[in-house]
């Protein structure tokens, strides 16, 4: 990308901590302390429905304690329908007990409504990397048709990226990294990646600037003190993912 559209400031799961992760609850929160982009992470259910949860089970962030298995499970025994119908606010507090867990197409109405932009994270099963990024860039090429700035696909699945690329090329990509491999600027190249979005420690000079001298824009999670911050916005990255939106005042 030439332009780069999106804010530098971006709300890690809708709100960071201060409400349920990854519900229209947590983006009405993070809104409300000024932020325009929101981090989002996206599965599937058991028949193939794009939906928002971070963990590989249900039993942290809703009432289920049904088992066995992963809730994104392509073969398990949650469907779309079981999902909807969970309570993914209790377990943070009383205040948000009821609140559901939403889907993309939820998500993606909130956001084209109010002009919010999302980084939507591909969390895929284990086994079903590349169709899990298939599915996604498929319904966000759809729900964003015609949107002026359409969303960034990020993912730690090299398959699940490629996935995305086969399936919509011209949606914008981002490769995640938890540790610096030899190769990861090839990686991020060869995926047709735009960003590469970084643990924020393993950011410096040099790999700002390798980044940037490839043409890539650098992104850092989850950033949650005013010294790591300063830091980034020294090294001129590009975006910043935190939990802390009451600390942090975002800005364009």
């Amino acid at each position: 990308m030439t332009d780069w559209p999106y804010p530098r400031w971006i709300a890690h799961r809708g709100a960071g901590k201060l409400a349920p992760e990854n519900t229209l609850a947590a983006f009405r929160l993070g809104a409300s302390h000024g932020y325009r982009m929101f981090e989002c992470d996206v599965k599937l259910s058991s028949d193939g429905v794009p939906f928002l949860m971070h963990d590989s089970t249900l039993a942290r962030t809703t009432n289920s304690r049904q088992q066995p298995g992963p809730a994104s499970d392509i073969g398990g025994e949650h469907p779309w329908g079981v999902l909807a119908q969970l309570d993914a606010g209790s377990w943070h507090s009383r205040a948000f007990a009821g609140e559901p867990l939403p889907s993309l197409e939820n998500i993606a109405r909130h956001c084209l409504r109010n002009g919010y932009f999302l980084n939507i994270e591909i969390k895929p099963t284990p086994g079903v990397e590349h169709h899990t990024g298939e599915v996604v860039a498929r319904q966000a090429a759809r729900l964003w048709q015609g949107a002026p700035t359409p969303p960034l696909l990020s993912s730690f699945s090299e398959d699940a990226l490629r996935g995305a690329q086969a399936m919509e090329p011209a949606l914008p990509r981002g490769l995640l990294l938890d540790t610096l491999r030899p190769a990861w600027l090839a990686s991020a190249l060869d995926l047709g990646c735009v960003a590469v979005v970084c643990n924020y420690a393993l950011w410096d000079h040099s790999t700002v600037t390798q980044a940037h001298d490839a043409g890539l824009r650098a992104l850092s999670y989850t950033v949650n003190d005013e010294w790591a911050a300063q830091r980034l916005l020294a090294l001129g990255t590009d975006g910043i993912i935190t939990d802390r939106v009451d600390l942090f005042a975002p800005q364009a």
